[in-house]
């Protein structure tokens, strides 16, 4: 016995005018018999496009290159900005160490002692009252001229280098120290 094969579908109505005429085959999904197959075949549009496989590697390494360029942007300015500050500091320091010196020295030069006293921290000026400095520092030899050296930013000391009137000279340390309420540099002893 021969087996017909499927059972051919049943004919499809005519339309007016067109007697016979059979509707053109439209493919079935196995899985669901009223949902259409599109076509296959050369010219025939896929329902979506494939996702590309050339270049894969090299559009993941460029964007990690970019990635990392941009974090090494990002932590090498601040880096740089960190630097900045701190250089910026010190040069604040010694720059203030330098007047608050200067100051100092040139107070005690031309006698004008409460200036000199009033460049004194806190600390200093607890030790001793604005009359016993300037009756201490009246009996000292009377200072000619001096030079402020470079201030030493670990230790917040300058050396000062003192001649006094009558021709002796001295090597001498001042110690520094910051005003809790300015900031400012103040000197807090000399040695």
């Amino acid at each position: 016995m021969n087996d017909p094969g499927p059972a051919a579908p049943p004919p499809h109505p005519s339309l007016p005018g067109q007697e016979g005429a059979r509707p053109p085959a439209v493919p079935v999904s196995p899985a669901d018999p009223d949902v259409p197959v599109p076509p296959a075949g050369p010219g025939v549009a896929p329902p979506f496009a494939a996702p590309p496989t050339e270049g894969r590697n090299t559009r993941l390494w460029l964007g990690l290159g970019a990635g990392a360029l941009a974090l090494l942007l990002c932590c090498g300015g601040g880096g740089a900005a960190v630097v900045g500050l701190a250089v910026s500091g010190v040069q604040a320091v010694e720059e203030q160490g330098r007047t608050v010196s200067t100051d100092y020295y040139r107070a005690l030069a031309e006698r004008k002692y409460g200036a000199a006293y009033d460049q004194l921290c806190d600390d200093a000026q607890r030790r001793e009252s604005r009359r016993e400095f300037e009756r201490r520092v009246a009996a000292e030899p009377q200072i000619d001229t001096f030079r402020v050296g470079e201030v030493d930013t670990t230790t917040l000391t300058v050396p000062v280098d003192v001649t006094f009137t009558g021709g002796d000279r001295d090597r001498q340390q001042v110690t520094l120290g910051q005003d809790r309420q300015t900031g400012g540099m103040e000197v807090c002893g000399v040695s």
